[in-house]
């Protein structure tokens, strides 16, 4: 057993929390409960790092203690004991949950903070709570930077497991005007679910500001140390973010070999570890149109076709070539490229919590949306200024349906709409492909019609499956069916879905 000064006597409980799995976000993690005054026991499965760690980031830090196994681990933390485990999602935690049981009594605590699938953390806080122990899964977001300096923190699990952990998580969180960027989610796997909806709006994010920074390049024909300006421009405006913030950063950054813009030089094929994918997959169990987030997804495996699409560019011909806009005509454009982005970032927000809002029916979990958004305003990778707006709104109608009924937000898309419209058609007419800025404008004049044409959708169904239908001047729940051809007979089919 190592220590950051000394020799540390086996069996005594030395740690107030241990964390396990040293990769850059665990040392990060550690060094800052070490910055709050927490005294924490280290453990990885590859005990070199553990030594590696004690002696080069955590050296003449006295207050971190490594192990090299887990029972010396296990006793080095005070009861009741508090383990974190910052490991790959997946079988990874299930087998150190099993290395664990052995060495933790009744009324300890398991925390994953890993991106872990939020079924997962339900079934694993009923098997813990068998063994008497309590589980939460924690969403931690904010990248490197954030669990050094202060990340978000998306708890949920057993409830009895919060006062034994709000002290460490809260001093080592993201503060937003000195509140913490971290509270109790709910129940079961809620914690991991909003942090999954956290990394779904941030593909969505993600995607819109490739999409327009496409348009500036492609579009208004920019340079890339223009495009950085523009961003940059945008940061001190309602787009105010750290992903509006890194891309100027980004797009600015020249390559030390070649002294070209090092963006330029990166392969266009997006990869993803599969949270963006989960909270797709989630919309189509919850049926919600989350379609911003869907078409962000999709738009990183078209990516990933690179192949494909270089011998496709070659054959498929786009649209006529269109003349330069002038120079006022393009200052005017980058203005509505910055209406449209932050209408878009509306809907996307807007899409995730109506997901949150279903989820939390079918699981019956008690979400504080407005808690959520100060979550997000601090240490995570979608903090910016407009969540400030999304926790008004639920402080005004904690019962708000959805945020874009939120008057703040409803004369933002008023404002926005005429620009949003320009720019998809202006993308449209040179061949630019926005599907995430184009999907948001369908979502929102979706949302905002009385009547969509389903009704004809339903008659086809009910055509050639004999599916059934509503009428709207019969009482609602009343089914019916026509024999359209006179051959079809007046059985129906026996499940009718909508």
């Amino acid at each position: 057993m190592i220590t950051g000064a000394d020799e540390t006597t086996l069996g005594e409980a030395v740690a107030d929390i241990g964390l396990i799995g040293l990769a850059v976000m665990g040392q990060n993690l550690v060094l800052n409960m070490a910055d709050h005054g927490f005294s924490v026991a280290v453990y990885n499965r590859t005990v070199s790092k553990v030594d590696d760690f004690i002696k080069n980031e955590a050296r003449d830090r006295k207050t971190i203690h490594g192990a090299h196994s887990i029972a010396e681990f296990c006793v080095l933390l005070k009861k009741p004991r508090k383990v974190m485990l910052l490991v790959r999602a997946g079988p990874a935690v299930d087998s150190f949950i099993e290395q664990l049981l052995p060495f933790l009594d009744p009324g300890d605590v398991i925390v994953d903070g890993g991106n872990s699938f939020y079924q997962d953390s339900t079934r694993r806080m009923k098997y813990c709570a068998e063994h008497g122990l309590w589980f939460v899964g924690c969403g931690v977001s904010g990248g490197e930077e954030g669990a050094r300096h202060g990340p978000s923190l998306m708890p949920g699990g057993a409830e009895q497991a919060w006062p034994l952990l709000r002290p460490i998580l809260q001093a080592v969180a993201a503060k937003t005007d000195g509140e913490p960027c971290c509270d109790w989610v709910g129940a079961g796997g809620a914690g991991h679910f909003v942090k999954m909806v956290h990394n779904g709006i941030e593909y969505g994010d993600m995607q819109l500001i490739s999409e327009v920074y496409d348009m500036l390049r492609q579009g208004l024909g920019l340079r890339v140390d223009e495009c950085s300006e523009v961003f940059a421009a945008w940061n001190r405006t309602e787009l105010d973010s750290y992903l509006i913030e890194i891309t100027a950063n980004i797009l600015k950054f020249k390559d030390e070999e070649t002294g070209k813009p090092l963006v330029s030089l990166i392969l266009d094929k997006a990869e993803q570890k599969g949270t963006g994918r989960w909270t797709v997959e989630s919309s189509l169990e919850q049926g919600v149109p989350v379609t911003l987030i869907a078409e962000a997804v999709f738009a990183r495996m078209l990516s990933s076709r690179k192949a494909e699409r270089v011998q496709a560019s070659k054959v498929l011909p786009g649209p006529p070539t269109q003349p330069p806009l002038s120079a006022a005509d393009r200052s005017s454009m980058i203005e509505k490229l910055r209406l449209a982005l932050y209408a878009s970032k509306i809907v996307s927000y807007a899409q995730g919590y109506m997901l949150m809002r279903e989820a939390a029916i079918a699981e019956n979990w008690d979400l504080n949306y407005g808690g959520i958004a100060l979550m997000w305003r601090g240490g995570c990778i979608i903090r910016s200024r407009f969540l400030g707006k999304i926790r008004e709104a639920f402080q005004d109608d904690p019962k708000l349906e959805n945020l874009l009924l939120y008057r703040f937000f409803r004369d933002a898309l008023e404002a926005a709409q005429s620009s949003w419209r320009e720019v998809v058609i202006f993308a449209v007419s040179r061949g630019i492909t926005c599907p995430a800025v184009s999907t948001a404008l369908a979502f929102y004049d979706g949302y905002r019609a009385a009547t969509l044409p389903a009704n004809l959708l339903q008659a086809q169904r009910d055509y050639f499956g004999a599916h059934t239908y509503e009428r709207i001047d019969k009482p609602e729940g009343q089914y019916f069916h026509t024999n359209w051809t006179g051959s079809g007979g007046t059985v129906t089919s026996n499940a009718y879905s909508a």
